[in-house]
């Protein structure tokens, strides 16, 4: 069971019972989004591509691809997203998530619902964004060149260490397509050891509010 809690800047996340971390940062789930998925991998993939097909690792909340998606239609992306989640929260808990509000698209509210909603099962929230939601581990994953962004959202190194080692890292490496990004909010040493390992080129980047530095890798 997760606890909602509010983060510094208005907006919610959940606090987990089982691992016992936040979803997002205490700072700011929003800014963080913002600053880690959509500045550095969406963005800057735009630059060069309008058609984007993102694998989202810890679908969690349901704001990165809420996010994306809003993003998205606002600058006429064409979007295929795939979130993973083992975890998935309840309807319940979904229903008291105001992001929709927050973001100023309140008439966007039935399209987050179904982000939730939806498992195992591809729909089209728009003519322009596809989505599936995938219920399953991450070490059960096995793709091949398929995405062009991995938004990396595990749960935190001291948490879940083995979601920041070479093994499910390797699998990252091979479901980016060439040229591919990966973001994470994580800076930590190891973590971006093991990144250069699999064969990522690693890039630090300034962090959301509360975190020095972030990390783009890639391929």
């Amino acid at each position: 069971m997760s606890t909602i809690i509010l983060t510094e800047d208005g907006s919610p996340t959940l606090q987990s019972a089982q691992f016992g971390v936040t979803y997002h940062s205490i700072h700011g789930a929003l800014q963080e989004t913002e600053t880690v998925f959509i500045n550095a991998a969406l963005r800057y993939k735009a630059e060069t591509q309008q058609d984007l097909s993102i694998l989202g690792i810890g679908f969690g909340t349901g704001l990165n691809a809420f996010m994306t998606y809003l993003a998205a239609k606002q600058e006429g992306l064409k979007i295929d997203y795939l979130g993973v989640e083992a975890y998935p929260i309840d309807m319940k808990t979904v229903a008291q998530l105001n992001y929709a509000t927050l973001l100023d698209a309140a008439t966007e509210q039935e399209a987050f619902l179904q982000l939730h909603a939806s498992h195992n099962t591809k729909v089209a929230l728009s003519p322009d964004f596809s989505f599936c939601k995938q219920v399953c581990t991450f070490q059960e994953l096995d793709f091949t060149e398929q995405f062009d962004i991995v938004y990396y959202d595990a749960f935190a190194p001291n948490a879940q260490p083995e979601l920041w080692e070479t093994e499910l890292l390797s699998k990252m490496y091979q479901a980016l397509k060439p040229t591919g990004v990966l973001t994470t909010y994580c800076a930590k040493g190891a973590f971006k050891r093991a990144l250069k390992s699999v064969g990522f080129t690693v890039e630090g980047l300034p962090g959301p509010i509360g975190k020095r530095e972030m990390t783009r890798a890639l391929k």
